[in-house]
């Protein structure tokens, strides 16, 4: 029988407005239950800070002439994820195993095989005294892959825990929006890939116009009408742009521009239904090209409360696919991801792979992290 481990994963995501934290119980492969799963909300200063720096950061060379700020706001980082941890830690009555430190993700550019976290893996391992795998997409960005997605692996056990038939998708709607298919229980079947903005110019616009960080329940989108006409514009010049060999996306590989000049709720619901086109086009592709094509798509990550996003996709799709929010199953939409990097950690720690050809475009499956033992 293979042993079991407690893991911990922390997910930062590209909102950067807080750490969701979870604990699981798995054995790397066909076991998982969750333990835990609990939000930790960055300050607003803190919050803004993150985007600023984000903001500076536009290619490699900017790495390195904000190398001292990146190492200071690293350590920030660090040390919040190491409260995280010591608060969850007197809720629970067994010990951690391993901790699956994410990080905050600074830059991603999958052209030029750069994938920047802010975040001290050795730090982390010393101060909480449990071991830790970090900087889990490195491994995969020198073995030929684009660093992301690396959750299409846990989305499989997830569809194995609520015994759906296959094929069926995964839908995340983080601030980036990746889909993965499971086609079979074998892992060389996964096919995954970022498929467009998912909650990052929605958010963007309301930051840039109200100070909030996203609009809740859509609701002012819902009051808005759509400008057809900036629509069209901006789909085509998306469109020019081909996207279509990208595997992963970065938030600044898109932008808000195309919005100039419209009142607050008719950008929301411009950009809200210019999401939505995109998802649309780029799901209806990626399904038409699986050998057995699904119909039926489950929904996680921050997006799925954004009623008037989800509503949008939904008509968009209802006559070739049934859109379902991963809840209605018993699983938590919020905490894929954060539970999804605990399950790596101990994959990590075992040498399996965690990325696969047709999900990262890695030459052959891959492991990834690093291992601290700092206890």
């Amino acid at each position: 029988m293979s042993k079991s481990f407690y893991s911990l994963g922390l997910m930062s995501g590209t909102s950067m407005d807080g750490i969701d934290v979870s604990i699981i119980k798995s054995d790397g492969e066909v076991k998982f239950n969750g333990v835990l799963n609990k939000y930790f909300e960055y300050s607003d200063d803190f919050h803004k800070n993150l985007l600023s720096h984000r903001d500076k950061i536009n290619n490699s060379e900017d790495l390195r002439i904000y190398t001292k700020e990146l190492e200071v706001l690293e350590k920030e980082i660090t040390l919040f994820h190491v409260k995280v941890i010591n608060e969850v830690i007197k809720e629970i009555d067994f010990n951690l195993d391993i901790i699956g430190f994410h990080g905050q993700t600074i830059f991603h550019n999958a052209d030029e095989k750069i994938s920047k976290q802010l975040g001290d893996g050795g730090l982390l391992s010393q101060l909480v005294k449990k071991k830790v795998v970090y900087d889990f997409r490195q491994n995969d960005l020198r073995n030929g892959g684009q660093g992301a997605p690396l959750t299409p692996i846990f989305h499989k056990l997830i569809s194995q825990k609520i015994k759906i038939d296959q094929p069926i998708c995964i839908l995340n709607l983080g601030g980036i929006a990746n889909i993965t298919a499971i086609e079979s229980d074998k892992n060389s079947t996964l096919v995954s890939r970022d498929i467009g903005p998912g909650n990052c110019l929605i958010d963007e616009w309301m930051r840039k116009k109200t100070g909030k960080k996203f609009d809740k329940d859509g609701l002012t989108a819902k009051l808005g009408k759509i400008n057809i006409a900036i629509l069209n514009q901006a789909l085509d010049n998306h469109e020019s742009l081909k996207y279509k060999n990208i595997l992963s996306y970065d938030p600044k590989d898109f932008d808000i521009n195309f919005l100039r000049g419209l009142s607050l709720e008719d950008g929301a619901s411009t950009v809200t239904e210019f999401t939505a086109a995109v998802l649309e086009d780029r799901i209806v592709d990626f399904l038409s090209k699986l050998s057995d094509k699904s119909r039926k798509v489950l929904v996680c990550g921050g997006g799925r409360k954004n009623l008037t996003l989800m509503e949008t996709i939904k008509k968009k799709l209802e006559k070739k696919h049934t859109i379902e929010n991963i809840d209605s199953y018993g699983i938590d939409g919020d905490f894929i991801e954060s539970q999804a990097f605990a399950y790596l950690a101990i994959r990590s720690f075992l040498k399996l792979p965690i990325s696969f050809p047709k999900t990262t475009g890695c030459k052959e499956p891959s492991t990834g992290g690093i291992l601290v033992e700092n206890i």
